[in-house]
């Protein structure tokens, strides 16, 4: 039998679910497929992630979703840094206005989580932190 803080340790490694339009679910399994000749490793986190999210009708998303184009602000645990960032497709993706593309590591974690979720990150230097998604926006439609 497992002692409250072994069921709490195994609890806290699951990874946090995710829910992915299907409006969105064709367009990035193309990516995924795509990519897997240059960036397999990145390919395979991404086909692994959609695996597992529960897929839904554009009107059944919840707002506090990340979806693409939500601008999403994260917080990293350990140092309380805060950052605000908009998941876009790698074609407009721009680092310089915080357009990070859904085929690099933190766009792919961050895809599909809600307000409140918090998931592992490793560092480049093989620094585990903690990241907490703290709030969702959606783009505003175009009128």
């Amino acid at each position: 039998m497992l002692t409250s803080t072994e069921t709490t340790q195994k609890r806290s490694k699951r990874k946090p679910k995710i829910v992915i339009s299907t409006d969105d679910l064709a367009h990035l399994e193309g990516l995924a497929d795509g990519m897997m000749r240059r960036q397999p490793a990145l390919a395979d986190r991404l086909l692994e992630e959609l695996g597992r999210a529960r897929i839904v009708a554009p009107a059944r998303l919840r707002d506090n979703i990340v979806t693409m184009g939500s601008n999403v602000t994260y917080r990293d645990e350990v140092s309380g840094h805060e950052k605000t960032v908009t998941i876009v497709y790698p074609e407009e993706a721009d680092i310089t206005n915080l357009c990070v593309s859904v085929m690099t590591p933190i766009g792919i974690a961050l895809l599909g989580l809600s307000e409140g979720s918090s998931f592992y990150w490793d560092t480049r230097d093989d620094q585990r932190r903690t990241l907490t998604v703290l709030e969702v926006r959606q783009p505003q439609p175009n009128t």
